[in-house]
């Protein structure tokens, strides 16, 4: 076989090996991301059942690990994916340990005539939920936080509800985050 031919049959043996690494590689990132939506939305979920039930933070989560995903369906009759357990355990625990604080910037972001208070429980989780990520998780980047929190107010509400998740939690990332958000609006 000549020198040439022989690089050629490595390079596509190479080329195959690759692709099929970093196709497994993609599927590992994909499926990682949507772990961690399934954590948000069910962080939403445990803090919605916290506010109505008035559950503590720990005994909820036990809850929600001891259902799983296992036999749930969305609305679209499509299995509910495995949640990141770390992640909603640190969204649920952390939002209700600095409640205050939450709420405290929440306001600060706010109409005085429509405070948090008067918001929807649901809709108040989903800032809570965000905000706390906001400003406890800097290595996930802002942009990818707002727009985590407008999907789940989309899985809940048809109306303006993801628009003001959206107007809420960017006013507050350009406060926590004012470099990173400058960057990217410069880009």
């Amino acid at each position: 076989m000549p020198e040439h031919d022989r690089f050629e049959a490595c390079f596509r043996a190479f080329s195959a090996v690759t692709d099929s690494d970093s196709k497994v590689a993609d599927a590992a990132v994909k499926q990682t991301n949507v772990a961690r939506s399934a954590a948000r939305l069910n962080a939403v979920q445990a803090l919605y059942q916290m506010a109505i039930s008035g559950g503590a933070a720990d005994s909820i989560i036990g809850q929600f690990a001891a259902a799983g995903p296992k036999g749930r369906a969305d609305d679209d009759d499509e299995p509910v994916a495995e949640a990141d357990q770390v992640l909603f355990a640190e969204l649920v625990r952390g939002t209700h340990a600095k409640i205050s604080q939450v709420d405290d910037m929440l306001a600060a972001c706010l109409d005085d005539s429509w405070p948090a208070e008067r918001m929807e429980i649901l809709l108040r989780a989903i800032l809570r939920c965000g905000t706390y990520e906001l400003f406890s998780r800097p290595d996930v980047p802002a942009r990818v936080v707002i727009s985590e929190y407008i999907r789940v107010a989309d899985a809940f509400f048809e109306g303006k509800e993801p628009s003001l998740v959206n107007a809420v939690l960017d006013r507050l990332a350009r406060v926590l985050r004012p470099d990173e958000l400058a960057e990217q609006d410069s880009s």
